[in-house]
């Protein structure tokens, strides 16, 4: 199978070992990669912050970037592919390009969710990272792609690994990207409530599906001298082989 992978401003700037890893293991279950490199933003940090027309330009560009009418679309950021299944329904529904966004509304998946429900996989063959671990829900995964269970199945069948739930996992780190800018306090007061359920579980490692929930977290973390390790689900299922 071949796919086209998306990958976000966030993970292009700062974190390009989960785009690596992510390849890597999309690779070993026999998916042919295809990277388009003219690929840029989705458009959500103009659409979270009102700059519509903006956003709009950025997301029809999104659309031209992506033209395969059969080769699924893989992100390792529900965030981003969120804001393509949902934010993009106000810029297309009643536009010329309807017909266009609806085909990639139904081809684009975040990574875990493309790996169980369109591979049919939630085990990687060699995955390893000896310790425990607990999982933080993002908002735009839980509540954007309906994704829960996905990466939890995956993460079960990484050896050594001891997945563990803290409690109130669904509640928001308190990014919410322009948010953490705007409300610093409330966000760091959110972020700090999190790092209290986490604490309660001595994980050693945070694991999620968003670079930037694991963001917040690292920089409240380091302030507080915590030494829990944030990893993006691709950087574990990557780990050991």
């Amino acid at each position: 199978m071949v796919v086209d992978i998306f990958i976000p401003c966030f993970i292009d700037q700062m974190y390009p070992q989960v785009g690596f890893n992510m390849v890597k293991v999309l690779e070993k279950v026999g998916c042919k990669v295809n990277y388009n490199p003219n690929q840029t933003c989705c458009g959500q940090p103009a659409s979270n912050a009102g700059y519509f027309p903006e956003a709009m330009e950025v997301a029809e560009k999104f659309l031209d970037d992506f033209t395969s009418p059969s080769r699924y679309i893989v992100s390792p950021s529900a965030s981003c592919v969120g804001m393509v299944k949902n934010g993009y329904e106000s810029f297309f529904s009643k536009s010329l390009k309807s017909g266009q966004y609806q085909q990639i509304k139904g081809k684009i998946h975040e990574f875990s969710d493309f790996l169980v429900n369109v591979m049919g996989i939630e085990k990687i063959e060699g995955a390893k990272l000896f310790g425990r671990a607990t999982y933080h829900d993002s908002c735009s995964a839980l509540r954007e792609c309906g994704i829960r269970e996905e990466p939890r199945k995956l993460l079960r069948h990484v050896e050594g690994l001891d997945l563990v739930e803290m409690e109130e996992t669904d509640q928001c780190c308190g990014f919410g990207g322009t948010f953490a800018v705007k409300f610093e306090a409330i966000s760091v007061g959110m972020t700090e409530l999190k790092l209290e359920r986490m604490a309660a579980v001595e994980p050693d490692f945070l694991i999620s599906t968003d670079s930037s929930c694991l963001l917040q977290y690292q920089a409240v973390m380091e302030k507080q001298g915590i030494s829990v390790k944030p990893l993006h689900l691709a950087d574990v299922l990557a780990s050991g082989w």
